[in-house]
């Protein structure tokens, strides 16, 4: 039997078995995000903070690390976890009424969108730290096509 010497930066039962705000606050503790926050602070000013910006962000960030389809799902969900809704930096003493409005949300992701690179800035700096924890990463690479879904009509075998 051929055996694959494979180097594994955690296992993924840590990860699994660990609970949904457990998995948020540690990619939010992982996150490279100062600079996308100041940024985004700095633009809002003096405006109205009903809703902080950092926050809002970490907000969005539960949302795709439970799997929210909507926000509506995120919001729905955030009004009825106040443990979720500390996680992402909201008063506590607000209680549901902490939780953004839909607008609000609307409006945040307007505002992330025009700051894509600063996005995508995060993302390389974590490639970056990963590349150094393994400095062989992405020296092979090898996947199984069927497990990419393909949008293309089957070629039907011609009758000779």
């Amino acid at each position: 039997m051929a055996t694959i010497a494979q180097q594994s930066l955690f296992s993924w039962n840590e990860i699994e078995t660990t609970s949904d705000l457990d998995r948020l606050s540690l990619v939010l503790s992982v996150l490279p995000d100062e600079k996308l926050m100041s940024k985004l602070e700095q633009k809002r000013g003096k405006g109205r903070n009903d809703y902080p910006v950092r926050a809002m962000w970490n907000s969005c960030l539960a949302g795709i690390v439970f799997q929210h389809p909507s926000v509506a799902s995120l919001r729905r969900e955030m009004q009825r976890n106040a443990e979720l809704r500390q996680c992402c930096g909201y008063d506590p003493c607000l209680g549901m009424d902490a939780v953004p409005t839909a607008r609000a949300f609307s409006s945040f992701l307007q505002h992330l969108i025009q700051e894509e690179k600063a996005i995508q800035e995060i993302f390389n700096q974590l490639i970056q730290q990963l590349c150094e924890h393994l400095p062989d990463l992405g020296t092979n690479l090898a996947i199984d096509g069927k497990a990419i879904p393909s949008a293309s009509k089957p070629i039907m075998a011609r009758a000779a």
